[in-house]
Order: C-alpha cells, then structure tokens, then sequence
C-alpha cells in the first residue's frame, strides 16, 4: 500500500510540475501578445516572456525528451522536441512557447484525465475508517488503524466499518459485507465467528480479535488489486508509439522535403508544429482510463488495462464450472438422516450453527429451515478450522458438520454408517458426537446461461467454449447439458485446469472465468482472466478483472466496453492524424505558418480529446445477448 501511496505522489508532483509549465506557457504567451499588439514595444521586449516560456518550460521538456532518445525510447512526441528546438533556431519564438503549451498541456491532462477516472477506485480507500479502537487492561483507546497488530482486542461499534480481519470475542450481531462479498444480506456474528475489514457494523457492539495486519487484510488485499490497475502501462497505449513509428517519419520527410524544395526553413518548423501528435499523446490514454472508469461504474474492476484491448480478440471461452455457469447457491435436495434421529430436529439443530458459517452449503440449509418453518436457537462455543467443518454448541448439544473424506479419514466406525457416495455435494451432520445424517445439494444453472453461451459465438467470435471444473463428471455433464455446452472436462486439478488452458492458449486467445482460490492459476494462464465477485483475495490477484456481482451480463458488458474503447481510441488517433497530415501538407505549401500550424494543432487536439472521452460515458446499452436469446 505505501508503494501505491507513494506512486500516486509521484503522479500527483508530475502533473502539478506539468501543469506549473504549462500556466507559465499560457501567461508568457498572452504577456507576448499584449505587448507586440497593445504598447508597441520592441521586439526584443515583446519576446521577453517566450523566452520565459522557453528557458522554464521547454528546457526541461526538451531534456526529457533527449533522455528518451539517449535511451532509444522514439516516442511519437519525439516531434514536438524537435519542433521546440527549431523554433529557436529560426527565432519563432511564439511557435515554439505553443508547442511547449500543447506539450505540457498534453500531459498534464494525460495526468488529470488519469486522477479523476481512477476517482471510483479512489472513492474506495476514502471509506475505510483512520482511526480504530483498542481494549487494552479494561480501557478503550483510540488508535491509528496501521497500529493494529494482530492478537489485539478491537472494539467496532455499531454501524462503523470493521478495520481489520479478526474473530469475534464478545457481542452478538450482525455485519453487511455486500460491499466485498456481493451476498445481500447481513451475516450473523457470535463469538468464534470471522469477520472481514470493510464489513459494516450492525447496531450491537461487538468486540473482534485481530488476525492479521491492516495491510494484510481482506479489504487492503481488495484495495491492491483495484489501485494495481493505475500502475500498469497498457499495451494499447503502446498503439500510440506503434502508429508514432509510422507518423514521424512520415512528417519528417515531409518538413525535409518542403524545406528542400522551398529553400524556406519556416516550412521546415511550420510543418512539424502541425505535426506534433497530440492525438496519440493524449487521446489514447484519455480513452483507456475513460473505459477503466466506466468498467469501474459498471462494477467491472480492471485490474490489467490490457484485457480491454485483448477479450474482444479473444476466439475460446473457457468456464469454470460452480459460481460462474451456476449461482454458487447451492440448495439442499435430498436428507439422508440416521433412523435414531429426527429429520426435523436435526436440520434445526444444523441451521443453528450454520448461520454463522461462511461456507456455500451452509445457506442451502439455511434456507431449507426456513422453509420448513423450523426456529433456531442460539448457539455457542463456535469453532470452524479450514477443512475441518464447523463445531458449535445448541441447547446443550454439540452439533459437527463436516464432510466424508475428513470422517473416514478420522472416524472411519462412523464412516461406515455414512450412505454411498452420489454425484454432487454433501455434507455430514454428526449431533454429539454420532452420525445424524448426510445432506446433499445440487448447485442450479444460472436461467441466463444458455442464452449466455449462444451469445458469444454469433456477437463476440467466441467459437470454442470450453467447460472445466474439478467436481464429478455427473455433475458437471449435467450442467454442460442444462447451458448448452459440448467439450467437457471434468475432474480436473488445478494442475489439470492450467494445462489445458495453456494448450488452448497457445492454439489461440483465451478467456477463463472462475471465483475460487484453485482457478488463480488458470486465470493467470490465460490470455484475460475473469474473476466473479471477492470470493478469493488469490483469485482476484491472479485475474485481469474482477466482475464484482458475479453476473453474466456483466461478462458481456467487458467484451462490450473494450469493442467500444478500441474503436474510439483508434477514432481518436487515426482521425486526429489524418487531419494532422492535411494541415502538413498545407505548411509544407506555404499556406501555414508556424504559428498557424501550431493552432490548428491545438484545435485538432481539442476534437480528439472531446471524442475519446466518450469512452467514459455510458452507451444507451451495454449488453445485448438477453435480446439474441428472446429472438433465439
């Protein structure tokens, strides 16, 4: 967090420094003006303040430039460094201060543009609390939140966001972490049970032990792989340079030639003022960071820029199977209980711990309580190890809930009471400590998934769909059948799932969608990863963007946004080229002078600019396949 921190300084000192040049531009431009045409001084007097503008501002730009081509780095602003220096050598003084003008104004608002489209991620950072309060020997105190150490006793009052993971130790509640999990309710929280920093309070006091560090948390990790999303250079901006190594050139042969024909100089300048590529320099980027924010708004968190240019390349679709195709809300189909016990009391005695269980199934048996109309109780003494299944204490009892593999592995005399094995997901109920019963669960299709898979062939170019889970063939032929897709891998290991998307990636561009720790390296292997909601801080690191409500719709509107950017972006820079070059070949006849030139540079920029914001603003719509599945 303190390398972003310090890198946003740095971008913040770079813009101001631009912007300081380019005031200073502006100034000496309008001093010039009003002394060659309202006191009638001389013109070395009148030339007073462009000497300003070029000593302070072209200088400095002028060596940065110079250290990019020591460095071999030919940027398309290459040209607006040669047009500075030349307009000094002629003594076009005023030419060269608006070129300085439009250089620096370029990148300032490069800068701006950058800083005010990140201001959705921003916004983010802005809500979690500054100071925290610590119990320490009986007395709270008020702390800064990156004081927190784990093992420390923190108070959350009520209604305030929760600072730091930890566990519960006092209080009984409830936290709403819709804003990091996507689940709309609020979760309940007793003693034993975990909660997550960004998570706001209920109206209970509750008192947390810290497990991690500030930095180390749900909601930093969060805020990481959202801020990661500035510091990367996107490959589409490289399209500027790509096109520059094509344009100056070009610009340069044509300021050569009209100087050679001409035997004039100032055609020389003339033409490259008007050629300096502001549209690549500015256009582009404003259209990148434009989509990231309308991403962002869409609930869309670009972490990789690159994804906007490459999903809409993209030829394979390959899915993981639960929480992408399906809801990730599995429901209890089937109540396999011991005869010594009562179905009802032991789905109630169940519901009871599982309420503060973050686990998938533990919603399936909730919901089954609820619709057989059966009231919990409070439980206690709540204790869930990861893999080990959740413990809890109600009316008396100890209630387990726990899974085959760890109860064959650890009671194998219990075990054998357990029924075969069936396609799906079960879980075991053991009530003081005996076999109570076995619940199975059956994750269903998303309504829109069919509709979805139809879609991307005929809209996106998508060809080839690919399914790929880890869970049984039964389960996931079932589903391929229900959302219409034919080339299946079931079973698969995480080593198994980024072998095949390697293979299929190297035959062509692939997109891989998942939510759960065991897809990150697949993510990563693919040429755009997709993660669906916060489910896994890894999942999210690993991935290009991160869908936030883990909606198909969603996965369109992406491949929507980055159709629509590469088109504005290539608008932008082509169509303020190709003006560019109509103004050249007007300098290189003599019919612009160079400080003509380098106004109807600035125009040109303006137009470009004003057209690659678009990528900003929403479209009427972003998604179409509902309609291609009505007409279907």
């Amino acid at each position: 967090m303190s390398g972003a921190a310090t890198s946003s300084a740095a971008e913040q000192a770079k813009e101001r420094r631009y912007a300081v040049i380019a005031g200073i531009a502006v100034v000496t431009i309008a001093l010039h003006l009003i002394l060659r045409f309202g006191t009638g001084a001389s013109l070395f007097r009148t030339n007073l303040p462009l000497f300003v503008a070029l000593a302070a501002g072209g200088i400095p730009l002028v060596w940065e430039l110079a250290v990019k081509a020591w460095k071999r780095e030919f940027g398309s602003d290459l040209l607006a460094g040669i047009s500075i220096v030349t307009s000094v050598l002629l003594e076009e003084y005023l030419a060269g201060a608006i070129v300085v003008l439009m250089l620096s104004g370029g990148e300032a608002l490069e800068q701006y543009a950058v800083r005010s489209a990140s201001s959705v991620l921003r916004a983010l950072a802005k809500r979690m609390p500054s100071v925290a309060h610590r119990r320490r020997d009986g007395l709270t105190e008020d702390i800064a939140v990156d004081q927190i150490a784990p093992g420390d006793l923190m108070v959350v009052m009520p209604h305030e966001i929760c600072p730091v993971d930890g566990e519960v130790v006092e209080g009984h509640g409830s936290m709403d972490e819709s804003f990091l999990t996507g689940e709309p309710y609020r979760v309940s929280k007793t003693p034993g049970v975990e909660v997550i920093s960004g998570a706001v309070n209920g109206p209970a006091s509750l008192t947390i032990r810290a497990t991690k560090r500030p930095i180390d948390s749900r909601y930093a990790q969060i805020m990481k792989v959202m801020q990661q999303s500035e510091q990367y250079r996107p490959r589409i901006r490289r399209l500027g340079d790509q096109l520059g190594a094509f344009y100056t050139p070009l610009a340069l042969v044509i300021a050569v030639a009209a100087w050679a024909t001409s035997g004039e100089a100032t055609r020389f300048l003339a033409v490259l003022v008007t050629a300096t590529p502001c549209p690549l320099l500015i256009a582009i980027p404003v259209a990148i960071i434009g989509s990231i924010s309308l991403s962002a708004r869409r609930g869309i968190i670009i972490k990789n820029p690159i994804v906007l240019e490459q999903i809409d390349r993209c030829t394979v679709a390959i899915f993981d199977k639960t929480g992408t195709l399906t809801y990730g809300e599995p429901r209890l189909n089937e109540q396999l209980v011991a005869p010594q016990f009562d179905a009802r009391e032991t789905l109630r005695l169940a519901a009871s711990v599982e309420r503060y269980s973050k686990h998938p199934l533990a919603s399936a048996i909730l919901r089954a309580a609820r619709d057989a109309h059966l009231k919990r109780s409070e439980a206690g003494e709540i204790h869930e190890p990861p893999g080990q299944g959740l413990v809890g204490r109600v009316d008396g009892r100890t209630v387990m809930i726990t899974h085959r593999k760890r109860l064959t592995r650890e009671r194998p005399e219990l075990a054998e009471q357990l029924p075969p094995p069936a396609s799906g997901m079960e879980c075991v109920v053991l009530i003081d400590d005996r076999y109570a019963a076995t619940y199975r669960f059956r994750d269903q299709p998303r309504a829109d998934g069919r509709s979805f898979i139809d879609h991307l062939g005929p809209r996106h170019q998508l060809n080839r769909v690919l399914l790929v889970s880890g869970d049984r063939r039964s389960e996931v032929e079932y589903l391929a059948g229900r959302v219409g897709i034919h080339e299946v891998h079931a079973e698969q290991s995480p080593e198994d799932k980024v072998r095949i998307v390697r293979e299929e990636t190297a035959k062509a561009k692939t997109i891989f969608l998942g939510d759960g720790i065991n897809d990150a390296p697949a993510l990563q292997a693919a040429t755009v990863g997709i993660a669906f909601g916060q489910q896994s801080d890894v999942t999210a690191e690993a991935a290009g963007a991160v869908i936030m409500d883990s909606s198909l719709a969603k996965v369109d509107e992406l491949l929507h946004i980055s159709r629509r950017m590469r088109s504005i972006a290539l608008q932008s820079a082509v169509g303020g080229m190709a003006l560019s070059i109509i103004g050249m070949l007007f300098a290189a006849a003599g019919y612009l002078p160079p400080v003509a030139g380098a106004l109807l540079q600035e125009a040109i920029d303006v137009l470009a600019v004003l057209n690659a914001l678009r990528a900003a603003w929403r479209p009427r719509t972003l998604t179409d396949f509902q309609d291609s599945a009505d007409n279907a």
